[in-house]
């Protein structure tokens, strides 16, 4: 088995991070946490439940000689949207729920600026401690299964790449494991890329920010219809 087909395969996994969906989702949990770090480990425990469901059910059907059901991966595609429906109206509710304006501030002798303000009890008298996001592990869980369902949803299509690309079991479990490995990796990398213009309107641009994520929630509610009616409606 040439080397060169399981780098292929990893190259594609770092492909198949950059696809539409798994973009909004993890733009979407990392609109909700504040640190770039948290961004990456968000983005790598969506990898994680991404590649262990498209190696540990891809693996079997190769093992099986099987396929996924039509309708059980239509099914499957058709929960992606629904869960980015969610995603994306979750971002729109804490917009209006925040009720955030801007308005003209200035600190003693300092230049005016733009400062954000937002009428959250949580975020009362603008207490710095107020801000910060309590729920990065509830986050983390949601993200790792976000990213199961997304893998699940992608298996059938994956097992008969690895078949084409591969002439052998072990090559293509191989295949599959390497696959998994490259959507990690270019999960991570890619929220790196997320984090940046959510950090940067974030500390610079706050009447920015608050646009970014009206138009992240917009289009992630766009999308996850887009994709349930697509495949519900194939059933």
């Amino acid at each position: 088995m040439s080397g060169s087909i399981l780098f292929f395969g990893m190259l594609l996994g770092l492909k198949h991070a950059l696809e539409a969906d798994h973009v909004a989702a993890v733009a979407t949990l990392a609109s909700r946490s504040s640190s770039w770090r948290d961004h990456v480990r968000l983005a790598g425990l969506w990898g994680i439940g991404h590649a262990l469901a498209l190696t540990t059910v891809g693996s079997t059907l190769v093992l099986l000689g099987a396929a996924l059901p039509p309708t059980l991966a239509e099914t499957l595609e058709g929960l992606v949207g629904v869960v980015l429906i969610a995603f994306g109206l979750d971002v729109l509710r804490r917009l209006r729920r925040d009720r955030v304006h801007f308005h003209v501030h200035r600190h003693a002798d300092a230049p005016p600026h733009f400062h954000a303000h937002t009428h959250h009890p949580a975020h009362a008298g603008h207490n710095a401690a107020a801000h910060e996001h309590r729920h990065v592990r509830a986050l983390g869980l949601r993200a790792l299964a976000v990213g199961t369902l997304h893998g699940l949803a992608g298996s059938a299509a994956l097992v008969l790449l690895a078949a084409e690309a591969t002439r052998s079991v072990s090559a293509a479990l191989a295949y599959l494991a390497l696959f998994g490995i490259g959507t990690i990796l270019g999960m991570m990398t890619l929220s790196v890329a997320i984090s940046l213009p959510l950090r940067l309107s974030a500390d610079r641009l706050g009447r920015f920010q608050h646009l970014l994520h009206g138009a992240l929630g917009a289009a992630t509610t766009v999308l996850g219809v887009w994709i349930a009616v697509r495949h519900l409606t194939a059933l």
